[in-house]
C-alpha cells in the first residue's frame, strides 16, 4: 500500500516539511508495511522554497546579501537536479521580505530589492540553467529596481548620472541601460495574484498600506515613468500583464528585466515535485492545510492536489487545524479530518501542531487504511 503525502503548511503552526513527516511517523507506527511518498507542497508563497527542496531531495545554500532595508543578511535557497539540470529555487522573502524589517519603522521609500538580486546573481553564477521565485511577503514598492540594479542595470538622469537610490528619484529617470552581454537563464515566478502594476488595481493602492505607503501618487508617478521608459528603452511593456504588480510590482520587473515568466504558484510546484506522476504511483493521497474552507474551492494547494488525484481515479484525504464549509468539501474531499480538538484553545493547538496531527492521523489509521484499499 502506498501513500502519498502532498500536504501544505499550516501557517504559524507547522511548515509543510513537518506536517509531512507527523503524518508518516502516524502512518508506519499504524500500519505495518506502508510506502510512504513524502511530498510537501506549497503555492508559491512563503515556504515554498523550503516545500520543493524537501520534495525534490535538493540542497541548501547560503549567500551574503542585504534585507529591504540595506541591513546585511544571510539568506538561503535551493539547488536541486531535474533531469540532470541545475535548478534554483528561492524566494524573495528571504532577502527582502516584510518580516525581516518588522523591527523596523515601515519605509517604502528607502524599501530595495536589491537583496533579491544579489541572491539572483549568485545562482546565475553558479551556471543554474533555472530558476523558480516565489514572490510572496515582500517588503517593497520599488518594481524590481532594486533588483535590476544588483544585476547590473544602470538607471541614468539626463545628465547620465547614476540614480541612487532609484525609487525616491524615478522622476529624474531618463535612460535605462542593459548589463554588458546580459542573457539570464529560464526564471519561472510563483504567482497567484492577478494586479497590474499600476491604477486602482495595482501595486501601490492594493498592496503599498501594509508597507506604509501613505503618499499613493508619489510611488504611482515614479512606477508610471518607470514602465514608460522601459517600454522605450527595453522594448517590453508589462504594467498590465496580471502578477505584473506582485509584491510591490517585483512581477514587473522580473519579466521586464529578466524576461521571466510569471505562472500559478501551485501548478508550477506540482510540475517541479512532478506531482502528477506520484499522484498516479499511489493508493491513497492525504493533502491538507491550516484551515480548510470555502476558499479552499477557488484553487488552494489542497485543492490543486484533490482535483488531480479526482482525475486520476484515487481517493484523497484531507487534515487540517480547522475546517468550514464541510458539506461543499466532502463533494471533493473522501474523508476531512479537523486535527484542532473543539475546547483547546488555538494559541496552544498551533503550538501543538505537530502532535496533534500525528494524534489524529492515527485515530483516522482504520479509516485511511480503508481508503486505500481498491474497491
Amino acid at each position: 500500500m502506498r501513500i502519498l503525502i502532498a500536504i501544505d503548511k499550516f501557517k504559524g503552526s507547522i511548515p509543510a516539511t513537518v506536517a509531512a513527516k507527523a503524518i508518516e511517523s502516524a502512518l508506519q507506527q499504524a500500519i505495518p508495511g506502508i510506502d510512504c511518498d513524502s511530498c510537501p507542497i506549497a503555492d508559491g508563497g512563503e515556504g515554498t522554497a523550503e516545500a520543493v527542496i524537501a520534495a525534490m531531495n535538493g540542497k541548501w545554500c547560503e549567500t551574503a546579501t542585504f534585507d529591504a532595508q540595506n541591513r546585511p543578511v544571510t539568506a538561503r535557497y535551493g539547488l536541486a537536479r531535474d533531469a540532470g539540470n541545475l535548478e534554483a529555487i528561492m524566494e524573495m522573502s528571504a532577502a527582502s521580505g516584510l518580516a525581516m524589517v518588522s523591527d523596523l519603522p515601515l519605509d517604502p521609500a528607502t524599501a530595495s530589492t536589491s537583496g533579491t538580486g544579489l541572491m539572483l546573481l549568485e545562482a546565475i553564477e553558479r551556471g543554474v540553467s533555472r530558476i523558480v521565485i516565489g514572490i510572496g511577503g515582500s517588503a517593497t514598492n520599488d518594481a524590481g529596481v532594486g533588483m535590476a540594479a544588483a544585476l547590473g542595470f544602470r538607471f541614468l538622469d539626463a545628465k547620465g548620472a547614476p540614480l541612487t537610490p532609484v525609487i525616491q528619484n524615478m522622476d529624474r529617470l531618463a535612460k535605462i541601460e542593459c548589463p554588458d552581454l546580459w542573457m539570464p537563464p529560464e526564471i519561472l515566478v510563483a504567482c497567484d495574484v492577478n494586479n497590474p502594476l499600476l491604477g486602482p488595481h495595482g501595486c501601490t493602492r492594493v498592496y503599498g498600506p501594509q508597507k506604509g505607503v501613505k503618499d499613493f501618487e508619489f510611488f504611482e508617478s515614479r512606477l508610471q515613468q518607470l514602465a514608460d521608459i522601459v517600454r522605450r528603452d527595453l522594448s517590453v511593456d508589462h504594467r498590465d500583464v496580471p502578477g505584473a504588480g506582485a509584491a510591490g510590482g517585483l512581477g514587473f520587473g522580473l519579466m521586464s528585466f529578466c524576461g521571466a515568466k510569471l505562472t500559478s504558484g501551485f501548478d508550477l510546484i506540482a510540475d517541479l515535485v512532478h506531482l502528477r506522476d506520484r499522484i498516479a504511483a499511489a493508493d491513497l493521497v492525504i493533502t491538507g492545510e491550516g484551515r480548510l474552507d470555502a476558499q479552499t474551492l477557488h484553487g488552494k494547494g489542497p485543492m490543486g492536489v484533490a482535483d488531480m488525484a479526482r482525475e486520476l481515479g484515487k481517493p484523497v484525504a484531507a487534515f487540517a487545524g480547522a475546517i468550514e464549509a464541510e458539506d461543499q468539501l466532502r463533494t471533493r474531499f473522501d474523508l476531512l479530518c479537523a486535527i484542532k480538538p473543539a475546547d483547546m484553545p488555538l494559541a496552544e493547538a498551533m503550538r501543538r501542531g505537530p502532535e496533534l496531527l500525528e494524534t489524529a492521523v492515527l485515530q483516522q489509521a482504520h479509516a485511511l487504511q480503508a481508503l486505500a484499499q481498491p474497491h
